[in-house]
């Protein structure tokens, strides 16, 4: 049996799927600093912990 391990880091369209936002939603956050991302061999991932902070501190 496997065990089930949580993610880390979303996609973007992982992302928009976990937390009902848009692509272009995300990307406006990206590039106002207010959702942090980082670049993984060229693949833009979201840390679970910057898309949960978002949500819990909306995006003034």
């Amino acid at each position: 049996m496997q065990s089930k391990t949580e993610k880390r880091a979303y996609r973007v369209t992982e992302a928009c799927a976990a937390y009902g936002l848009s692509r272009s939603t995300i990307y406006k956050l990206m590039k106002a600093g207010k959702l942090k991302t980082v670049l993984v061999g060229g693949r833009r991932l979201i840390p679970v912990e910057a898309a949960e902070a978002l949500i819990a501190g909306g995006a003034k």
